[in-house]
């Protein structure tokens, strides 16, 4: 950048990809290099616990230009979580509307890659695992990540926490898994 002004670069690192997901509310846009968490999801208010639902705005649009059923497939989302899980949904639907959670991990290592060649600083990117990730499948995660030569990650496990931010389609069953995060003694839990 400097070569032949005989500048020096006086700053150790000029560029960072920072962690945006309430800024990105503020924008109505989605988080840094994130993909949409959900389509249609509910988010828990940090301040009072109030319940608010949400629905893509341009998964919106994109179903009313196709003339498809946009309430229907909203409840549907709503109580199956994914695009995928319901069978009504054009395939060409299912594959343009991928969410965090269908991305497999070695992908949102790849992402975050691509990204970190780019950037100084580290960059905020989360990892979203199912409720049903492994331990062995996290540790090959971090394995991966320091392979691949990236300088910090997030990893999320859905529903690791007794209360989380971001929901998916709430039904009853989801309410009844162990999921909390612990270390015990004799064990630690992710």
């Amino acid at each position: 950048m400097y070569e032949g002004q005989g500048i020096r670069v006086r700053n150790a690192t000029r560029t960072a990809i920072a962690p945006t997901g309430t800024i990105s509310i503020i924008a109505d846009t989605s988080a840094s290099i994130e993909p949409l968490f959900a389509l249609a999801y509910r988010r828990t208010h940090v301040l009072g616990g109030q319940t608010l639902p949400e629905v893509n705005p341009l998964f919106l649009e994109y179903l009313e230009k196709q003339n498809l059923p946009v309430e229907k497939l909203v409840r549907a989302l709503h109580e199956q979580g994914h695009l995928q899980n319901i069978r009504e949904v054009p395939e060409e639907l299912k594959r343009l509307f991928v969410t965090a959670l269908e991305i497999p991990p070695e992908r949102h290592l790849q992402i975050q890659a691509a990204f970190s060649r780019h950037v100084d600083n580290a960059v905020s990117k989360t990892i979203n695992l199912p409720a049903e990730a492994t331990r062995d499948e996290v540790a090959h995660i971090y394995w991966r990540a320091w392979e691949l030569g990236l300088k910090g990650i997030t990893i999320y496990r859905y529903g690791s926490k007794a209360q989380q931010v971001l929901e998916l389609g709430v039904t009853e069953e989801a309410h009844h898994y162990d999921h909390a995060s612990r270390c015990d003694p004799e064990e630690c839990r992710i």
